[in-house]
């Protein structure tokens, strides 16, 4: 394919998911809420392949989901819960983070030398949602995107198994950081990537036009507001025609 081919096929694939999302609410989990369907959903994902043991209260948490610097999300479809993702924001003040457990020299080294990186953990999703929405990787990752804008952070990173290293690479720049790690009571390996967020993000941005977002979406979504917080639609349509409007105006 070439790159004009290359650059249509992304075109097209972005646009179709912008219409896409507007389909789509984000919803914070509340941390007092210690049975949100995002735990259930977490825990029918990994039983489905046999990677962690059974237990009777049919959820899956962690002490990192109490963890100050944590964020946890459900995505929803059309009202329906279809993937959740959860968020630590690792800095000196506070470096908690499940990837840091693996492997704490790497990252260890980056909060050392005053940076700081949003490290995504328990990404699961539905499993005929995922048939369904091919593109559901991108509707979910989309919280790590706007977490390194809003938090400012200088490094983002994934743990991910070995196979899905090539999807990292290709759609966000990561590169394989460390080799390979077990993490908690999961039977699967993970590989560390991660990049300089200053170094992708624009080029993330004018690829996949799907990944922007407001000020306003990612005030509700990592903002301190107390008690239970509403879902909320993406805005990266607004956001788009915003930077075509400054890009403009800037020529």
């Amino acid at each position: 394919m070439s790159a004009a081919s290359q650059a249509s096929a992304t075109s097209r694939f972005a646009l179709t998911l912008i219409d896409l999302l507007d389909r789509v609410q984000y919803r914070r989990v509340s941390v007092d809420e210690q049975f949100d369907p995002v735990y259930r959903l977490r825990y029918e994902a990994y039983r489905r392949e046999d990677f962690i043991p059974v237990n009777s209260q049919q959820i899956t948490r962690d002490a990192y989901d109490d963890a100050d610097n944590c964020h946890c999300f459900g995505v929803y479809i059309d009202d329906k819960l279809v993937s959740s993702i959860r968020l630590h924001i690792a800095t000196q003040a506070n470096p908690t983070s499940p990837s840091r457990k693996i492997w704490p020299d790497v990252l260890g080294d980056i909060i050392d030398q005053g940076g700081s990186y949003v490290d995504p953990s328990r990404f699961t999703a539905d499993h005929d949602a995922s048939l369904a929405f091919p593109a559901l990787p991108y509707l979910t990752l989309r919280m790590a995107v706007m977490a390194c804008e809003y938090f400012s952070t200088t490094h983002c990173i994934s743990s991910v198994r070995p196979e899905h290293g090539p999807f990292y690479r290709r759609v966000f720049g990561l590169e394989q950081m460390a080799g390979v790690g077990y993490w908690g009571e999961l039977t699967f390996p993970v590989c560390l990537f991660g990049a300089r967020v200053p170094v992708i993000y624009d080029r993330i941005m004018d690829r996949f036009p799907f990944f922007m977002s407001t000020p306003e979406e990612r005030d509700v979504l990592f903002g301190g507001t107390a008690g239970p917080v509403p879902a909320i639609a993406p805005t990266a349509r607004q956001a788009h025609r915003l930077r075509l409007v400054g890009d403009k105006a800037d020529a």
